[in-house]
């Protein structure tokens, strides 16, 4: 899926993984790598092998093919969860990460979302709805928050 105006060059992707091509994978990654491992220097990519689940769907914007901003939705049975949020350093403070954040609550209508949120942005989070779901915890070194939204 795709869409762009001519008054906003940022097309919005969504895919499966299946549906991916390699290119893509790779861009989708190295925007990852980018902003977990070299940004925040986390030990390592994040790698669960959730990304290659049949009902895992990708969401990304990309301005001539370089992706600008991206996440993803999992299915988790009664719920689902966002997460992977992540936007290049040069297209930052432009609200992208805001607006596929509405598109994955979208998608999710009807179910729970859960995430995993860096707690210095659990205040950002709790403008789409979620709430604090648990204690604190740490992750590659990162202070985080379970947050948990429940459908409108």
């Amino acid at each position: 899926m795709s869409s762009s105006t001519a008054a906003d060059p940022l097309r919005l992707r969504q895919a499966r993984f299946a549906e991916l091509t390699p290119f893509e994978v790779y861009a989708l990654c190295r925007l990852r790598v980018d902003v977990f491992v070299v940004e925040q220097e986390c030990a390592y990519p994040e790698l669960d092998g959730r990304d290659t689940e049949p009902a895992t769907v990708h969401l990304w914007l990309e301005s001539d093919d370089e992706v600008a901003a991206t996440i993803r939705v999992l299915d988790d049975g009664a719920t689902r969860a966002i997460g992977r949020v992540a936007t290049a350093a040069g297209f930052r403070r432009r609200g992208l990460a805001a607006r596929l954040m509405r598109e994955g609550i979208a998608m999710c209508a009807g179910a729970p979302i859960t995430l995993g949120a860096q707690a210095h942005l659990q205040g950002w989070y709790e403008t789409f709805g979620f709430r604090l779901d648990g204690p604190g915890y740490v992750e590659d070194g990162i202070p985080h928050v379970p947050m948990r939204r429940e459908p409108a």
